[in-house]
Protein backbone atom coordinates (compact mmCIF):
# COMPACT_ATOMS: atom_id res chain seq x y z
CA UNK A 1 0.00 0.00 0.00
CA UNK A 2 1.54 3.21 -1.13
CA UNK A 3 2.14 5.57 1.88
CA UNK A 4 0.23 8.51 2.82
CA UNK A 5 1.31 12.09 3.45
CA UNK A 6 -0.89 14.20 5.40
CA UNK A 7 -0.24 18.29 5.89
CA UNK A 8 -1.36 21.09 8.14
CA UNK A 9 -0.90 22.34 11.28
CA UNK A 10 0.27 19.08 13.91
CA UNK A 11 0.03 19.49 17.90
CA UNK A 12 1.17 16.63 19.61
CA UNK A 13 1.39 15.66 23.30
CA UNK A 14 4.68 14.18 24.47
CA UNK A 15 2.94 13.60 27.93
CA UNK A 16 0.04 14.80 30.02
CA UNK A 17 -0.44 18.26 30.27
CA UNK A 18 -1.93 18.21 33.87
CA UNK A 19 1.24 16.76 35.56
CA UNK A 20 3.89 18.47 33.05
CA UNK A 21 2.12 21.92 31.63
CA UNK A 22 1.29 22.72 28.40
CA UNK A 23 5.21 23.07 27.27
CA UNK A 24 4.61 18.99 26.92
CA UNK A 25 2.93 19.78 23.55
CA UNK A 26 4.69 20.00 20.07
CA UNK A 27 3.28 22.49 17.70
CA UNK A 28 4.30 22.47 13.74
CA UNK A 29 2.88 25.45 11.75
CA UNK A 30 3.63 23.46 8.29
CA UNK A 31 3.44 19.88 9.77
CA UNK A 32 3.11 16.46 8.21
CA UNK A 33 2.34 12.85 9.11
CA UNK A 34 3.04 10.16 7.27
CA UNK A 35 1.05 7.20 7.17
CA UNK A 36 2.17 3.52 6.55
CA UNK A 37 0.38 0.55 6.76
CA UNK A 38 -2.36 2.23 9.10
CA UNK A 39 -0.17 3.47 11.64
CA UNK A 40 2.09 7.24 12.03
CA UNK A 41 5.47 6.17 11.03
CA UNK A 42 6.49 9.95 10.66
CA UNK A 43 6.10 12.94 12.14
CA UNK A 44 7.54 16.66 11.73
CA UNK A 45 8.14 19.26 9.62
CA UNK A 46 5.75 19.13 6.23
CA UNK A 47 8.15 19.99 3.90
CA UNK A 48 11.33 17.83 4.93
CA UNK A 49 8.72 15.07 5.08
CA UNK A 50 7.46 15.67 1.38
CA UNK A 51 11.08 15.79 0.56
CA UNK A 52 12.32 12.51 2.35
CA UNK A 53 9.26 10.58 0.88
CA UNK A 54 8.49 11.84 -2.53
CA UNK A 55 5.95 8.90 -3.99
CA UNK A 56 3.65 9.26 -0.79
CA UNK A 57 0.46 10.14 -1.70
CA UNK A 58 -0.15 14.04 -0.43
CA UNK A 59 -2.98 14.95 0.97
CA UNK A 60 -2.30 19.10 1.86
CA UNK A 61 -4.92 20.23 4.67
CA UNK A 62 -3.48 23.76 4.87
CA UNK A 63 -3.82 25.50 8.10
CA UNK A 64 -6.46 22.98 9.21
CA UNK A 65 -5.15 21.15 12.78
CA UNK A 66 -3.92 17.73 12.81
CA UNK A 67 -5.31 15.73 15.70
CA UNK A 68 -5.33 12.03 17.17
CA UNK A 69 -9.29 11.44 16.56
CA UNK A 70 -11.10 11.62 19.79
CA UNK A 71 -11.87 8.94 22.50
CA UNK A 72 -15.27 9.06 24.16
CA UNK A 73 -14.76 6.93 26.61
CA UNK A 74 -18.26 6.32 27.68
CA UNK A 75 -20.96 5.96 25.82
CA UNK A 76 -24.88 4.41 24.94
CA UNK A 77 -25.32 3.79 21.37
CA UNK A 78 -29.20 2.11 21.81
CA UNK A 79 -29.87 5.62 22.70
CA UNK A 80 -28.99 7.50 19.70
CA UNK A 81 -32.52 7.63 19.02
CA UNK A 82 -33.46 9.23 21.76
CA UNK A 83 -30.36 12.23 22.59
CA UNK A 84 -31.97 15.40 23.78
CA UNK A 85 -35.31 14.13 25.01
CA UNK A 86 -36.67 16.31 27.73
CA UNK A 87 -35.87 15.23 30.95
CA UNK A 88 -36.37 14.99 34.62
CA UNK A 89 -34.05 13.15 36.94
CA UNK A 90 -32.14 10.12 36.25
CA UNK A 91 -34.04 7.47 37.28
CA UNK A 92 -37.49 9.35 35.37
CA UNK A 93 -35.41 9.64 32.71
CA UNK A 94 -34.40 5.65 32.34
CA UNK A 95 -38.12 5.01 32.96
CA UNK A 96 -39.30 7.68 30.36
CA UNK A 97 -36.90 6.89 27.51
CA UNK A 98 -33.69 4.97 27.81
CA UNK A 99 -35.58 1.78 28.58
CA UNK A 100 -38.59 1.54 25.92
CA UNK A 101 -36.43 2.61 23.66
CA UNK A 102 -33.33 -0.43 24.96
CA UNK A 103 -35.82 -2.93 24.31
CA UNK A 104 -36.08 -2.45 20.52
CA UNK A 105 -32.53 -4.03 20.62
CA UNK A 106 -33.73 -7.31 20.58
CA UNK A 107 -34.34 -6.86 16.71
CA UNK A 108 -31.02 -7.44 15.06
CA UNK A 109 -32.19 -5.61 12.16
CA UNK A 110 -33.17 -2.13 14.44
CA UNK A 111 -29.82 -2.67 16.28
CA UNK A 112 -27.61 -2.64 13.11
CA UNK A 113 -29.53 0.29 11.58
CA UNK A 114 -28.89 2.21 14.82
CA UNK A 115 -25.41 1.21 15.41
CA UNK A 116 -23.92 2.35 11.67
CA UNK A 117 -26.31 5.54 12.03
CA UNK A 118 -24.41 6.25 15.87
CA UNK A 119 -20.88 5.21 14.22
CA UNK A 120 -21.26 7.68 11.10
CA UNK A 121 -22.69 10.34 13.86
CA UNK A 122 -19.03 9.99 16.00
CA UNK A 123 -17.11 10.14 12.57
CA UNK A 124 -18.34 13.02 11.43
CA UNK A 125 -17.71 14.55 14.92
CA UNK A 126 -14.35 13.27 15.15
CA UNK A 127 -14.66 10.62 17.27
CA UNK A 128 -12.73 7.58 16.41
CA UNK A 129 -12.69 5.01 19.50
CA UNK A 130 -15.77 4.55 21.69
CA UNK A 131 -16.09 2.56 25.05
CA UNK A 132 -20.40 1.87 24.47
CA UNK A 133 -22.91 -0.05 26.82
CA UNK A 134 -25.28 -1.99 24.26
CA UNK A 135 -28.37 -3.38 26.03
CA UNK A 136 -29.30 -7.03 27.65
CA UNK A 137 -29.30 -8.52 24.14
CA UNK A 138 -26.94 -10.16 22.95
CA UNK A 139 -27.54 -8.63 19.00
CA UNK A 140 -27.10 -5.12 20.04
CA UNK A 141 -23.35 -6.31 20.52
CA UNK A 142 -23.13 -7.99 17.68
CA UNK A 143 -24.63 -5.58 15.39
CA UNK A 144 -22.27 -3.11 17.13
CA UNK A 145 -19.04 -4.97 16.62
CA UNK A 146 -20.15 -5.81 13.01
CA UNK A 147 -20.64 -2.16 12.53
CA UNK A 148 -17.38 -0.87 13.75
CA UNK A 149 -15.33 -3.40 12.19
CA UNK A 150 -16.77 -2.70 8.65
CA UNK A 151 -15.54 0.76 9.45
CA UNK A 152 -11.93 -0.49 10.46
CA UNK A 153 -12.52 1.15 14.10
CA UNK A 154 -10.89 0.66 17.44
CA UNK A 155 -14.81 -0.10 19.25
CA UNK A 156 -15.08 -1.60 22.99
CA UNK A 157 -18.97 -2.49 24.16
CA UNK A 158 -20.71 -5.17 26.33
CA UNK A 159 -23.70 -6.61 26.53
CA UNK A 160 -25.28 -4.52 29.80
CA UNK A 161 -26.74 -6.88 32.14
CA UNK A 162 -29.52 -6.41 34.61
CA UNK A 163 -31.35 -9.00 36.33
CA UNK A 164 -33.00 -7.84 39.44
CA UNK A 165 -36.24 -6.55 39.87
CA UNK A 166 -35.91 -2.71 39.69
CA UNK A 167 -35.81 -2.94 35.82
CA UNK A 168 -38.40 -3.28 33.93
CA UNK A 169 -39.46 -7.29 33.17
CA UNK A 170 -39.00 -7.00 29.18
CA UNK A 171 -35.05 -5.73 29.55
CA UNK A 172 -34.03 -8.29 32.48
CA UNK A 173 -31.75 -11.32 31.98
CA UNK A 174 -30.33 -13.94 34.51
CA UNK A 175 -27.50 -14.28 36.62
CA UNK A 176 -26.64 -17.39 34.48
CA UNK A 177 -27.42 -15.71 31.47
CA UNK A 178 -25.61 -12.33 32.05
CA UNK A 179 -22.38 -14.76 32.16
CA UNK A 180 -22.72 -17.22 29.79
CA UNK A 181 -24.36 -14.31 26.79
CA UNK A 182 -21.31 -12.41 28.27
CA UNK A 183 -18.27 -15.15 28.05
CA UNK A 184 -19.73 -16.26 24.41
CA UNK A 185 -19.98 -12.71 23.30
CA UNK A 186 -16.44 -12.04 24.73
CA UNK A 187 -15.03 -15.27 23.09
CA UNK A 188 -16.24 -14.15 19.56
CA UNK A 189 -15.46 -10.53 19.49
CA UNK A 190 -12.60 -9.76 21.82
CA UNK A 191 -9.40 -9.36 20.17
CA UNK A 192 -10.64 -9.48 16.88
CA UNK A 193 -9.20 -6.75 14.24
CA UNK A 194 -9.61 -3.41 16.74
CA UNK A 195 -12.41 -4.36 18.48
CA UNK A 196 -12.35 -5.00 22.62
CA UNK A 197 -15.13 -6.43 24.70
CA UNK A 198 -16.03 -5.40 27.91
CA UNK A 199 -17.48 -6.49 30.74
CA UNK A 200 -20.79 -4.47 31.38
CA UNK A 201 -23.29 -4.71 34.62
CA UNK A 202 -24.92 -1.33 33.86
CA UNK A 203 -24.84 -0.50 37.37
CA UNK A 204 -25.46 -2.25 40.62
CA UNK A 205 -29.01 -1.04 41.43
CA UNK A 206 -29.87 -3.36 38.56
CA UNK A 207 -28.46 -5.89 39.08
CA UNK A 208 -28.96 -8.57 42.34
CA UNK A 209 -26.20 -9.53 44.59
CA UNK A 210 -25.77 -13.31 42.25
CA UNK A 211 -25.32 -11.28 38.69
CA UNK A 212 -22.89 -9.02 40.48
CA UNK A 213 -20.84 -12.20 41.41
CA UNK A 214 -21.51 -14.06 38.25
CA UNK A 215 -19.71 -11.00 36.05
CA UNK A 216 -16.96 -10.52 39.00
CA UNK A 217 -16.18 -14.18 38.54
CA UNK A 218 -16.14 -13.98 34.53
CA UNK A 219 -13.80 -10.59 34.92
CA UNK A 220 -11.41 -12.90 37.16
CA UNK A 221 -10.91 -15.34 34.53
CA UNK A 222 -10.42 -12.48 31.57
CA UNK A 223 -8.56 -10.30 33.21
CA UNK A 224 -7.38 -8.89 30.75
CA UNK A 225 -10.86 -7.39 29.62
CA UNK A 226 -12.36 -3.68 30.73
CA UNK A 227 -15.56 -3.90 33.16
CA UNK A 228 -17.79 -0.13 32.64
CA UNK A 229 -20.42 -0.02 34.92
CA UNK A 230 -21.72 3.62 36.71
CA UNK A 231 -20.86 5.08 39.85
CA UNK A 232 -22.34 8.11 42.10
CA UNK A 233 -24.23 9.89 39.29
CA UNK A 234 -26.72 11.56 41.77
CA UNK A 235 -27.35 11.83 44.91
CA UNK A 236 -30.79 10.73 45.04
CA UNK A 237 -28.93 7.39 42.79
CA UNK A 238 -26.96 6.72 46.04
CA UNK A 239 -29.57 6.55 48.42
CA UNK A 240 -31.58 4.00 46.37
CA UNK A 241 -28.17 1.82 46.69
CA UNK A 242 -28.13 2.32 49.78
CA UNK A 243 -31.82 0.99 50.57
CA UNK A 244 -30.88 -1.93 48.65
CA UNK A 245 -27.19 -2.53 49.72
CA UNK A 246 -27.76 -1.91 53.25
CA UNK A 247 -24.70 -3.88 54.40
CA UNK A 248 -22.24 -2.02 51.55
CA UNK A 249 -20.07 0.53 53.23
CA UNK A 250 -20.41 3.00 50.28
CA UNK A 251 -21.72 2.77 46.46
CA UNK A 252 -18.30 1.61 45.23
CA UNK A 253 -18.38 -1.37 47.67
CA UNK A 254 -21.55 -3.04 46.02
CA UNK A 255 -19.05 -3.72 43.15
CA UNK A 256 -16.13 -3.99 45.39
CA UNK A 257 -17.57 -7.00 47.57
CA UNK A 258 -18.20 -8.59 43.87
CA UNK A 259 -15.00 -8.82 42.48
CA UNK A 260 -15.83 -5.66 40.30
CA UNK A 261 -13.11 -3.47 41.37
CA UNK A 262 -10.00 -3.54 39.76
CA UNK A 263 -7.24 -1.50 37.27
CA UNK A 264 -9.31 -2.45 34.24
CA UNK A 265 -12.17 -0.88 35.93
CA UNK A 266 -14.24 1.96 34.42
CA UNK A 267 -16.45 3.93 36.74
CA UNK A 268 -18.41 6.29 34.56
CA UNK A 269 -19.75 9.44 36.56
CA UNK A 270 -17.86 9.73 39.91
CA UNK A 271 -19.33 12.74 41.00
CA UNK A 272 -20.53 12.49 44.89
CA UNK A 273 -17.71 10.11 45.60
CA UNK A 274 -17.08 9.23 49.91
CA UNK A 275 -13.44 9.72 50.63
CA UNK A 276 -13.35 5.80 51.12
CA UNK A 277 -14.16 5.27 47.12
CA UNK A 278 -11.47 7.65 45.65
CA UNK A 279 -8.90 6.10 48.10
CA UNK A 280 -10.05 2.71 47.24
CA UNK A 281 -10.51 3.59 43.21
CA UNK A 282 -6.74 4.90 43.11
CA UNK A 283 -5.59 2.00 45.71
CA UNK A 284 -6.02 -0.36 42.41
CA UNK A 285 -5.38 1.72 39.93
CA UNK A 286 -9.31 2.18 38.59
CA UNK A 287 -10.32 4.55 35.94
CA UNK A 288 -13.08 7.41 36.37
CA UNK A 289 -14.93 9.08 33.14
CA UNK A 290 -16.27 13.27 33.42
CA UNK A 291 -19.56 13.38 31.55
CA UNK A 292 -19.77 16.39 31.72
CA UNK A 293 -22.67 17.65 28.81
CA UNK A 294 -24.85 14.43 30.81
CA UNK A 295 -24.28 15.97 34.31
CA UNK A 296 -25.86 18.99 32.98
CA UNK A 297 -28.27 17.57 30.78
CA UNK A 298 -29.60 15.43 33.78
CA UNK A 299 -28.91 17.66 36.57
CA UNK A 300 -26.33 15.39 38.48
CA UNK A 301 -23.65 17.40 39.99
CA UNK A 302 -19.82 18.65 39.38
CA UNK A 303 -17.26 16.47 38.98
CA UNK A 304 -13.99 17.19 40.31
CA UNK A 305 -11.23 17.69 37.89
CA UNK A 306 -8.88 17.52 41.02
CA UNK A 307 -8.98 13.69 41.16
CA UNK A 308 -7.03 13.74 37.92
CA UNK A 309 -4.21 14.36 40.47
CA UNK A 310 -4.84 10.40 41.71
CA UNK A 311 -7.16 8.64 39.38
CA UNK A 312 -7.00 7.88 35.82
CA UNK A 313 -9.62 10.17 34.10
CA UNK A 314 -11.19 10.08 30.49
CA UNK A 315 -13.50 12.23 29.21
CA UNK A 316 -17.16 11.41 27.34
CA UNK A 317 -20.87 12.41 25.99
CA UNK A 318 -23.07 9.99 27.75
CA UNK A 319 -25.07 9.84 24.79
CA UNK A 320 -28.08 10.04 25.23
CA UNK A 321 -27.54 11.08 28.57
CA UNK A 322 -25.31 13.68 27.11
CA UNK A 323 -26.52 15.86 24.78
CA UNK A 324 -24.33 16.00 21.95
CA UNK A 325 -22.50 13.54 19.96
CA UNK A 326 -19.99 16.12 19.28
CA UNK A 327 -16.13 15.83 21.56
CA UNK A 328 -15.80 19.06 20.85
CA UNK A 329 -19.07 20.21 22.40
CA UNK A 330 -17.95 17.57 25.27
CA UNK A 331 -14.56 18.96 25.97
CA UNK A 332 -16.24 22.92 25.93
CA UNK A 333 -18.74 21.45 28.86
CA UNK A 334 -15.85 20.25 30.93
CA UNK A 335 -14.72 23.74 30.53
CA UNK A 336 -17.45 25.35 31.68
CA UNK A 337 -18.35 22.99 35.05
CA UNK A 338 -14.64 23.17 35.50
CA UNK A 339 -14.81 26.91 36.11
CA UNK A 340 -18.15 26.36 38.25
CA UNK A 341 -15.72 24.30 41.07
CA UNK A 342 -12.97 27.85 40.41
CA UNK A 343 -10.23 25.71 37.98
CA UNK A 344 -9.78 27.00 34.21
CA UNK A 345 -8.84 24.27 32.32
CA UNK A 346 -6.04 24.79 29.71
CA UNK A 347 -6.64 24.10 26.10
CA UNK A 348 -4.11 21.29 26.03
CA UNK A 349 -5.63 19.99 29.23
CA UNK A 350 -8.74 20.25 27.38
CA UNK A 351 -7.56 18.04 24.43
CA UNK A 352 -5.60 15.81 26.25
CA UNK A 353 -8.77 14.75 27.58
CA UNK A 354 -10.31 14.21 24.46
CA UNK A 355 -7.78 11.94 22.90
CA UNK A 356 -4.50 10.86 25.09
CA UNK A 357 -6.18 10.73 28.28
CA UNK A 358 -9.84 9.07 27.34
CA UNK A 359 -7.39 6.04 25.73
CA UNK A 360 -5.02 5.63 29.06
CA UNK A 361 -8.44 5.44 30.90
CA UNK A 362 -9.32 2.77 28.44
CA UNK A 363 -5.88 0.92 28.51
CA UNK A 364 -5.47 1.69 24.99
CA UNK A 365 -2.45 4.85 25.48
CA UNK A 366 0.10 3.12 24.16
CA UNK A 367 -2.06 2.88 20.83
CA UNK A 368 -4.22 5.80 20.48
CA UNK A 369 -4.85 8.97 21.48
CA UNK A 370 -1.21 10.47 20.14
CA UNK A 371 0.57 11.87 17.07
CA UNK A 372 3.54 9.69 17.66
CA UNK A 373 5.36 7.17 15.64
CA UNK A 374 3.89 3.96 15.94
CA UNK A 375 0.90 4.93 17.03
CA UNK A 376 -2.10 3.05 14.95
CA UNK A 377 -3.51 6.63 12.52
CA UNK A 378 -7.17 7.39 13.91
CA UNK A 379 -7.02 11.12 13.34
CA UNK A 380 -9.20 14.22 12.91
CA UNK A 381 -8.32 17.44 11.06
CA UNK A 382 -9.88 20.50 12.27
CA UNK A 383 -11.20 23.35 10.21
CA UNK A 384 -9.91 26.25 12.91
CA UNK A 385 -12.24 29.18 11.21
CA UNK A 386 -14.87 26.98 10.52
CA UNK A 387 -17.54 29.75 11.41
CA UNK A 388 -17.43 33.07 11.44
CA UNK A 389 -17.83 33.47 15.50
CA UNK A 390 -14.69 31.28 15.42
CA UNK A 391 -12.74 32.59 12.21
CA UNK A 392 -13.13 35.99 13.93
CA UNK A 393 -11.67 34.92 17.28
CA UNK A 394 -9.35 32.79 16.10
CA UNK A 395 -7.49 35.32 13.84
CA UNK A 396 -6.41 37.78 17.02
CA UNK A 397 -5.13 34.72 18.49
CA UNK A 398 -1.32 35.07 19.61
CA UNK A 399 -0.37 31.28 20.19
CA UNK A 400 -1.73 27.99 19.25
CA UNK A 401 -3.91 27.68 22.38
CA UNK A 402 -5.90 30.97 21.63
CA UNK A 403 -6.29 28.97 17.94
CA UNK A 404 -7.76 26.03 18.85
CA UNK A 405 -9.76 27.45 22.25
CA UNK A 406 -12.73 29.04 19.86
CA UNK A 407 -13.13 25.93 18.10
CA UNK A 408 -13.14 24.01 21.42
CA UNK A 409 -15.60 26.28 22.87
CA UNK A 410 -18.15 26.81 20.07
CA UNK A 411 -17.19 24.32 17.29
CA UNK A 412 -19.17 21.46 16.17
CA UNK A 413 -19.34 18.93 13.13
CA UNK A 414 -18.60 21.86 10.56
CA UNK A 415 -15.36 22.48 12.37
CA UNK A 416 -14.19 18.58 11.48
CA UNK A 417 -12.59 19.00 7.95
CA UNK A 418 -11.42 15.05 7.91
CA UNK A 419 -11.10 12.05 9.63
CA UNK A 420 -8.83 9.42 9.01
CA UNK A 421 -9.61 5.77 10.73
CA UNK A 422 -6.33 3.58 10.24
CA UNK A 423 -4.70 5.63 8.02
CA UNK A 424 -7.93 5.71 5.79
CA UNK A 425 -9.59 8.98 4.98
CA UNK A 426 -13.45 8.02 6.18
CA UNK A 427 -15.63 10.77 7.20
CA UNK A 428 -19.47 10.18 5.95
Amino acid sequence: MRDRLILGQTLAFAGDPVAEGPAVATHEQCGGVLIRDGVIAELGDGTSLRARHPGAEVTDHGAALILPGFVDAHAHYPQTAIIASWGKRLIDWLNAYTFPEEARFCDPAYAAEVAARYLDLLLANGTTTMASFCTIHPESVDSFFAAAQSRGMRALAGKTCMDRDTAPVFLRDTARAAYDDSRALLDRWHGVDRLSYVITPRFSPTSTEAQLDALGALWAEHPDCLMQTHLSEQTDEIAWVKSLYPEARDYLDTYEAHGLLGANGLYGHAIHLEPREVERLAEVGAAVVHCPTSNSFIGSGLFDMGLRARLRVGLATDTGGGSSFSMLRTMAAAYEISQLKGTALHPSELLWLATGGSAEALRLGDRIGRLAPGYEADLVVLDLASTQAISQAAARAEDIWQTVFPTIMMGDDRAVAQVYVAGRPVRP
